[in-house]
């Protein structure tokens, strides 16, 4: 195998026109008005949570994916814990995720004192498995009447279900409209951990707006960023001036007075991150349009150019392949993923690549193997711990040799 090791790595210098040099997992671009906005904002002295900037930056990402209302926030990770905060997570209630994602989306709901469930993902989206998350409520909970108002109850446990946080991994779309019916069927709030997929549309809809709530990020490795950064993205505008309200720590507006109504937050994002959230929405589509050429040329290089074929006969893999956009789907492709035939080649392919100049991760350790969540309830997660063996991220910056 070092031998395709070695033909990989030359493919991907080649591709990246980097014959020498360490080539990264993903690099921030700066192909714009970056530099102009930011020498704007300093000229202004408006360079903290208020100013123009901030303001725009979230009219275009609400242009962009369609959410009556949006609301930038300090990170991602900030973004989620006050979504799950305003939609009714408490520290006597439970929370269904997955557990291949990134450890912030665990994190959030441990910060509101809430414990974590985990259910399976489906192997071709590596996002939460509709069927997984229907089996287990259906197997485990039950419906009670609570101060009037139909609830999930866990039946082990006797808490309440208060939230279903599914993740679009790396940018490919989980089937979201599905788990959105199984959370209104079962009385639970949806909120969408989007942090991975801006650009990214399930059957023509963007991802963080089929839930209540839904959470992007703009971390510095992220599609576009803001050097640090999220978003909240909601359709109840009510709702999302409530928010704003109670990330600039829910003061009460005056000329001089300070008067707060609410527990607030200092999460409000300074507005010179929202400068360069500006420039980087700006050429949107040219780096989606860059980072689908790279994806292409990866699926060429792998899979002769066909989409990945999740059927049963290819779980015994022979060879390493290019993991595509599911179907009904259109992908960011923000971290280019493949999968190799198990955890041995994984490793040794993890190995060689990054002794020899090119950044390689492997996918994230499952969360309930982590020792802070050993003890969480898990359904069957045999999707997850498949996926855990085999999949690798390579390069994936948003720039190609034309």
């Amino acid at each position: 195998m070092q031998q395709f090791y070695k033909n990989i790595i030359k493919f991907i210098r080649k591709l990246y026109n980097q014959p020498d040099s360490v080539i990264p997992l993903h690099s921030p671009v700066f192909w714009g008005n970056e530099k102009k906005y930011l020498e704007e904002c300093i000229d202004s002295t408006f360079i903290s949570s208020v100013g123009k900037f901030v303001n725009r930056f979230e009219e275009m990402v609400a242009d962009y994916t369609g959410a009556k209302k949006t609301i930038v926030t300090v990170n991602g990770t900030n973004a989620l814990h006050l979504a799950l905060l305003s939609v009714g997570v408490t520290s006597d209630s439970e929370v269904i995720t997955q557990p291949l994602t990134f450890v912030a989306t665990v994190n959030a709901i441990c910060y509101t004192g809430a414990q974590p469930v985990f259910v399976d993902v489906d192997l071709d989206t590596m996002g939460m498995s509709p069927k997984a998350l229907r089996h287990w409520l259906e197997n485990n909970t039950e419906q009670q009447t609570i101060n009037k108002k139909q609830q999930t109850i866990n039946k082990t446990t006797n808490k309440r279900i208060s939230c279903v946080v599914p993740m679009h991994t790396f940018g490919h779309p989980c089937r979201i409209d599905e788990i959105a019916i199984i959370c209104e069927e079962f009385n639970i709030p949806l909120v969408e951990d989007a942090a991975e997929s801006i650009g990214s549309f399930y059957k023509g809809k963007h991802t963080g707006t089929f839930g209540k709530i839904g959470v992007l990020s703009f971390n510095g490795n992220k599609t576009i960023t803001t050097g640090g950064g999220g978003m909240l993205l909601t359709n109840d505008e009510e709702l999302g001036k409530h928010l704003k309200h109670l990330i600039t720590q829910a003061k009460i507006p005056h000329p001089w007075e300070y008067a707060h109504d609410f527990i607030g937050y200092n999460y409000r994002m300074p507005n010179i991150n929202a400068a360069l959230g500006v420039a980087q929405m700006e050429r949107i589509e040219e780096i989606l349009a860059s980072k689908r050429k790279i994806a292409k040329a990866y699926t060429e290089f792998f899979n002769n150019g066909k989409a990945l074929n999740f059927e049963p006969e290819t779980l015994n893999l022979k060879q390493i392949l290019h993991i595509t956009e599911p179907s009904d789907s259109i992908s960011n492709y923000w971290l280019n993923a493949i999968l190799l035939p198990n955890r041995t080649e994984r490793d040794e392919f993890l190995k060689y690549t990054n002794k020899n100049g090119m950044m390689t991760r492997p996918i994230w350790k499952l969360m309930n193997k982590l020792e802070m969540f050993k003890g969480s309830q898990c359904g069957d997660l045999s999707n997850a711990e498949w996926l855990e063996d085999r999949v690798v991220n390579i390069p994936s910056s948003a720039f190609i040799n034309e």
